[in-house]
């Protein structure tokens, strides 16, 4: 198996949602809302792919100034090609194009908590979500 990474390479909304659904994280995103997904896609500012001939089979999707924080919104890989190291390429990949004061922030799937640690992330329980539901009173 040949993988060929890919940093700022153009991805379609349909091979988005292919991967997250062929991933553990379809499950956690709003893969059958399209508008929502290219909107997710078109609107990142740093994309590192994996890539078999022409499948995406890896996707490490951020936002980020470059120099502060990066925010990594999904990093996906597809089940049949975990645990071969493509996870790791990818973030290592994208903390190459940040600036050398520049985070890696992230909010781990539950599979995956214990994933990161070893990687040398260190864990924060600082975090917090509002639900666009809810409103800030």
């Amino acid at each position: 198996m040949t993988i060929e990474y890919r940093v700022g390479a153009p991805v379609s909304t349909d091979q988005f949602i292919e991967l997250l659904r062929e991933s553990t994280l379809g499950e956690r995103r709003p893969v059958d809302d399209r508008d929502c997904m290219a909107g997710m896609i078109a609107n990142s500012n740093l994309v590192v792919s994996a890539w078999d001939g022409e499948t995406l089979v890896g996707i490490s999707r951020c936002v980020t100034d470059f120099h502060f924080a990066c925010y990594l919104s999904d990093l996906a890989v597809h089940r049949g090609y975990q645990k071969c190291g493509i996870g790791r390429q990818l973030q290592s990949l994208t903390q190459q194009q940040l600036g050398p004061h520049c985070k890696l922030i992230l909010l781990a799937a539950p599979a995956a908590n214990q994933y990161y640690a070893p990687l040398g992330y260190e864990h924060n329980e600082r975090c917090w979500v509002l639900d666009r539901a809810t409103s800030i009173s």
